[in-house]
Order: structure tokens, then C-alpha cells, then sequence
């Protein structure tokens, strides 16, 4: 079964032009091409970046938080009680009055005690100011210097400027060293994301629409190496992360209770991400990627469909964000 998957998840009309086979991707006369088993080097890549994480977070974002005014809250933990901690986890948290009357009953001891007991059980689920500004900081560090290093390895290619130059010589593009590690990183920092997503801050408005989107960025990532659209797929990724940053900088300064720098980062912010997320990705790339591919080849693979059928799913939750964003820059222009 798993061999007659693996043949059918590699068929060739999957994923290239018509007259080629995957014999045509061996490296040859000065071409590299990305193999698809350089993928699994992600996972330990990912692993990296939770250990640079974890040291950054704690060499330089707590050092800079204290630096900022932000002091790291001890909550006093409840006594440890079994009964009480089950109930927690398994009924409810916020239990009633004739609920806290017989739990006390069952402990032995008074409603003002049980009550005290869930309201520090609480407390404790409640993200502290400096976990926040951990996870920004960190986020903020990718992201700028994400967006600097694809900066400096996209300026001078000539599909950075022209986007017809992403389809010259396709398939048989050569795979640059700059192209591979901007790969690795980015796919596995994501993955880096998710493997944390237990342990992370859990905000309710938009927590399934993050599980998403990381989802949807690894397969898409993944499946453009490949099909080998790395040019492609390099322009997405450096779209994606040049209006990131100045969000988790407004984040910090927020924290920091720095209110007017947090305005102004996050008015850069919406300007940013507006002009990447909802006018150079669709007009720009996915005009690039669902049009201009219909003048080098009259029959679309399947590749074509999966690819910006995920395209579109980004460009789905990139309007829910941005019509998020408009109603708190409403909010802050009229209501001040």
C-alpha cells in the first residue's frame, strides 16, 4: 500500500510539465536541482531554532524586558489538592456556588478556601506580560532578520524586478545555495511553531486560523521545492515576512506600555501588510502563478491546482486578518 501511495503521490503529471520525468532533475553540466529528501533535514533545522530560541529568550529578550519596565510577576501557585485539580481540568473552571459547596465538602474544608483555590488555579493559565513579550521578541528577531537576509538574496536576481523572469527556463532552473538555506530555515522555523503551539499563547480569536496558515506555509513551501517554483516560492516567503516584524515590535512596545511607539509601529504595520498581503500577493504573485503559466504550457499539471489552491487559502486568512486589522484602525482613529 505505502509503495503504491509513494508512486502515485510522485507521479510525473503531478508535479511537471509535460515530456519530463523526474530522471531530467539529476544534477548535471552545472544544474542543481532540489531533492525532495532535503526536506527531512527541516525537522532537525527546527529543532535548532527552538534551542537558539530558547537561549535568546533568555540572554536577551528578559534582560531587554527588564530594560523596558516589564517586571516578571510571580503568581502564588494553590496548594496542591487532587480532587480539586481533576475538577479543574476535567469539569469545569469556573465551578458554581452549589458546586464549590460540595467540593469543599468532599476536601473537608470551607467554600472560602475552595473558592481561593480556583481563583490562583486561574490565575496561573493567565499569560504572564513577560511570556508575551518573550514569544514577540522572538517572532521579531525571525522576521526582521528573515527579512533582511531574502533582501539581500533576492536583489539582484532578476525575478525580484521581473516576474515573468520565475517561469524563464522552467523546470530546469539550478537551485542556488542562497535559495536552499532561505528554504530550510523559513520551513523550519514554521515547524518550529507548531511544535510549540501546546505550550505557546493561545489567543481564542484567531488560534485555528494560525494552525492553518503554519499548515498551509509548510505544504506550500514543500510542495514548491518539489516542483522546483523556488523562485516563486522565495518571493512569497520574503512578502510574507517584510510586514511581520513591525507587528511583534508594536507587540513588545505594548507590553512595555510604550503606548505611542505602539501606535506608530502598528500603523506601519497595517501599511506594510496591506501593500504585501492584499495588493503585491494577489496582483503580483498569484497573477504570476495562476496566469503566467498558461503561455508556457496549454495543459496546467495538477501541481498547478494544489499549489494555488493553497495560495488562495493564505490569501483567504490574509483578508480575515486584514479586516481585523481595520476594525482595531477604525477603533483607533474614531474612539481614540
Amino acid at each position: 500500500i505505502l509503495k503504491t501511495l509513494n508512486s502515485w503521490f510522485w507521479w510525473e503529471n503531478i508535479w511537471m510539465p509535460i515530456n519530463c520525468t523526474w530522471a531530467d532533475f539529476v544534477d548535471r553540466d552545472g544544474l542543481v536541482f532540489p531533492k525532495p529528501h532535503q526536506l527531512y533535514a527541516t525537522i532537525p533545522y527546527a529543532f535548532v531554532l527552538l534551542i537558539i530560541r530558547f537561549f535568546s529568550e533568555r540572554y536577551v529578550a528578559i534582560p531587554l524586558a527588564k530594560a523596558l519596565g516589564i517586571k516578571n510577576v510571580r503568581r502564588v501557585k494553590p496548594q496542591p489538592n487532587p480532587v480539586l485539580e481533576s475538577y479543574f481540568r476535567e469539569c469545569s473552571r469556573h465551578p458554581s456556588q452549589s458546586e464549590i459547596k460540595g467540593l469543599a465538602k468532599k476536601c473537608n474544608c470551607t467554600v472560602h478556601l475552595v473558592e481561593k483555590w480556583f481563583r490562583r488555579r486561574r490565575n496561573l493559565e493567565i499569560p504572564t506580560v513577560l511570556q508575551k513579550f518573550k514569544e514577540a521578541f522572538w517572532r521579531f528577531s525571525f522576521y526582521l532578520t528573515s527579512s533582511i537576509v531574502g533582501f539581500i538574496f533576492l536583489y539582484d536576481k532578476p525575478w525580484f524586478y521581473d516576474i515573468w523572469q520565475t517561469w524563464v527556463g522552467y523546470p530546469f532552473q539550478t537551485l542556488l545555495p542562497s535559495q536552499y538555506w532561505y528554504y530550510m530555515a523559513e520551513i523550519g522555523f514554521y515547524w518550529s511553531l507548531i511544535f510549540t503551539l501546546g505550550i505557546d499563547i493561545k489567543r481564542k480569536a484567531d488560534f485555528m486560523a494560525h494552525v492553518v496558515h503554519h499548515l498551509a506555509a509548510i505544504g506550500l513551501m514543500s510542495g514548491s521545492w518539489c516542483g522546483n517554483y523556488v523562485r516563486l516560492g522565495t518571493l512569497v516567503m520574503f512578502v510574507h515576512d517584510t510586514a511581520d516584524f513591525w507587528l511583534e515590535a508594536a507587540k513588545m512596545f505594548n507590553y512595555a506600555r510604550w503606548e505611542k511607539t505602539c501606535n506608530m509601529l502598528f500603523i506601519i504595520f497595517s501599511i506594510a501588510f496591506f501593500i504585501t498581503r492584499i495588493i503585491l500577493l494577489p496582483f503580483w504573485i498569484l497573477r504570476a502563478t495562476l496566469y503566467q503559466p498558461t503561455y508556457y504550457s496549454t495543459t496546467p499539471v495538477i501541481a498547478y491546482f494544489l499549489f494555488n489552491g493553497m495560495l488562495l487559502t493564505l490569501q483567504g486568512l490574509h483578508l480575515y486578518w486584514g479586516y481585523l486589522i481595520f476594525k482595531i484602525l477604525k477603533r483607533f482613529v474614531f474612539l481614540k
